[in-house]
């Protein structure tokens, strides 16, 4: 977190809100939904590409964001397995965009050592996109901060039928049951901790097909905010809000529990002698 607010002059507008920041209450893992592009650009009668090489900038904003502020690791929602069905210009396009970040950000992954990883069913993208893909996660495999999960070509359901028929293609041969531990370690981001927070922009309360596994206790921040005009002023506020609530995980926080009890307990009639 320090190395955020090293880079934020005193007058800067996002300072407060990063100095209001709990560095002890930081999410270790954030997930984003990045919606909105195409009615950005449909807000400025400009063509959907326009949305998203508009949405490149609130890319290398929120990575750096999260390199700064210490968190162990974002994963944006870049390409669904349902994302083939738009028309094959706008998917063309996006492989385009997607080969431009790489080489244009590469410096910058390594400068704030940001370790880039993929996760979907790779072998379905257009060669020169994998290629270029592979080339930036292997680049980049030494760095030991931020990891940073592109989702591409994903979906939650079939990472789950994918981690099954790897658990059946493994073989269980010592009769040992499949538990919630042998499906996690079997999903693309094994090793790595749940979301702690979610982030959709564009106002949609929908969680589109994306880690329906690992968001079970994730809490959940939606803002109306067009993915294009996403900023580290809003990355912060979303960390913030996730501050304020009271993750109990399905049980219940013992300090609230105990003063439950304790009001509870004063409304109670002693019982008679």
């Amino acid at each position: 977190m320090n190395r955020l607010l090293e880079v934020l002059d005193p007058g800067d507008a996002d300072r407060p809100l990063a100095e209001a920041l709990d560095p002890d209450r930081l999410p270790q893992h954030i997930a984003i939904i990045m919606d909105g592009n195409g009615r950005w650009a449909r807000k400025r009668n400009l063509p959907r590409a326009a949305g998203h090489k508009a949405g490149v900038e609130p890319v290398r904003a929120s990575v750096e964001t999260c390199a700064q502020l210490g968190i162990r690791a974002l994963t944006l929602y870049a390409f669904s397995t349902e994302n083939w069905k738009r028309p094959r210009a706008e998917v063309d396009t996006l492989w385009r965009l997607l080969r431009v970040y790489l080489r244009r950000e590469l410096g910058t992954l390594i400068r704030n050592d940001v370790r880039l990883r993929a996760i979907g069913r790779l072998e379905a993208l257009p060669e020169a996109a994998r290629t270029e893909l592979l080339e930036t996660v292997a680049a980049t495999a030494s760095n030991r901060g931020l990891v940073l999960n592109l989702a591409i070509n994903y979906s939650g359901r079939a990472e789950l039928v994918d981690a099954v028929n790897r658990i059946i293609t493994e073989g269980r041969s010592n009769g040992a049951p499949v538990t919630e531990d042998t499906i996690a370690q079997h999903l693309y981001t094994a090793g790595l901790p749940d979301p702690d927070l979610l982030i959709r922009t564009s106002g949609e309360m929908r969680i589109s097909n994306f880690l329906l596994w690992q968001i079970a206790y994730s809490e959940l921040y939606v803002t109306s905010t067009l993915w294009p005009d996403f900023t580290r002023a809003d990355l912060l506020r979303a960390v913030l809000e996730y501050q304020r609530r009271d993750r109990r995980f399905g049980g219940l926080n013992a300090s609230r529990l105990a003063a439950s009890d304790e009001r509870l307990n004063a409304g109670v009639s002693a019982p008679p002698q």
